[in-house]
């Protein structure tokens, strides 16, 4: 039976790919220090192939027998969490990063690597792609993830080049669906938490910055079709179609039938003002593009676990 760890598996995103390899028949080991996941996310998966080990990854960790795949996802990845965590953030980028590949490469199994579009920084290139440097500021409140992760990044493909090991790299964009916390910053829940409790809207700045939202299991698609590949560069999986921050606002509005209003509040520092992703090489290498339509994913998102207003 083929075995992956999934560090990070009881957050948002490793909770889906643990269910996901599940499904596929894989053993799964799933490493959280919960700092940000919970139990709840993974009480539905729990069974003989699924094994939790609540442990931090900035720790070694050892494990017995085979292990076939690593998928490094540990990281605070919400504003919230890492400008809480920020020196957690940075260990779990580089001492993380560092025990989860020497362990793919003790085991000879092969490496994924949750990265982020946050490695392009303020971009002043768009659409990104992933030959983009990015605009990041290093001592900005964001640096300690944007940093984290491209050190990270680093760290993979020297891992590569001079080890040997079989890594993948995904820069994510914007990601939303179940099981997001409702409290952890990010547009998609906070929008829809404010909605369904008919309380104001809040939206940064003029809201004209976009996003591009990707449904998580268009995401997880993606992950499984990466580290299956041969390639090792950096590909970015994420919905390229465009939204500004005032559309999700008055979509979300929409399907809830809430009667909120939108407020404005300021614009956080280094808060990015465009962001979309160029998918030309996940289409062509990996034979990807995404599924799932916003308004589609937003219903999807609302739907779970009771969250479609009554009214």
């Amino acid at each position: 039976m083929t075995t992956s760890l999934v560090s990070g598996g009881a957050g948002f995103l490793g909770s889906h790919l643990c269910e996901r390899l599940l499904s596929e028949g894989h053993r799964v080991i799933c490493a959280d220090n919960l700092d940000t996941g919970t139990l709840e996310n993974i009480e539905h998966i729990r069974s003989e192939n699924f094994e939790f080990l609540q442990h931090d990854v900035t720790e070694h960790l050892e494990l017995d027998g085979t292990v076939d795949y690593v998928f490094h996802l540990a990281s605070p990845a919400s504003p919230i969490d890492y400008l809480r965590l920020p020196l957690h953030t940075l260990k779990v980028g580089s001492y993380g990063t560092h025990n989860m590949l020497g362990l793919a490469k003790k085991h000879r199994a092969r490496f994924l690597l949750a990265s982020t579009s946050e490695v392009y920084g303020d971009p002043q290139v768009h659409p990104q792609s992933e030959t983009y440097w990015g605009h990041v500021n290093p001592i900005g409140p964001r640096g300690v993830y944007d940093e984290a992760k491209r050190y990270a990044e680093a760290l993979t493909m020297a891992y590569h080049r001079q080890q040997g090991v079989d890594t993948h790299i995904v820069r994510i964009f914007n990601t939303y669906g179940p099981r997001m916390r409702p409290h952890d910053g990010r547009a998609v829940p906070t929008f829809m938490r404010q909605a369904l409790e008919s309380k104001p809207i809040t939206v940064f700045g003029d809201g004209s910055q976009t996003r591009s939202f990707c449904y998580v299991s268009d995401l997880i698609e993606g992950f499984l079709r990466l580290v299956n590949s041969d390639m090792h560069e950096p590909v970015n999986i994420g919905n390229p179609g465009e939204f500004t921050i005032l559309e999700l606002a008055e979509a979300v509005i929409r399907l809830t039938g809430s009667s909120s209003e939108i407020v404005h509040e300021a614009l956080p520092q280094d808060d990015p003002q465009v962001r979309q992703p160029d998918i030309t090489l996940a289409r062509e290498l990996l034979d990807w593009e995404p599924e799932v339509e916003l308004e589609e994913g937003l219903t999807r998102t609302l739907s779970y676990g009771g969250l479609v207003p009554t009214s």
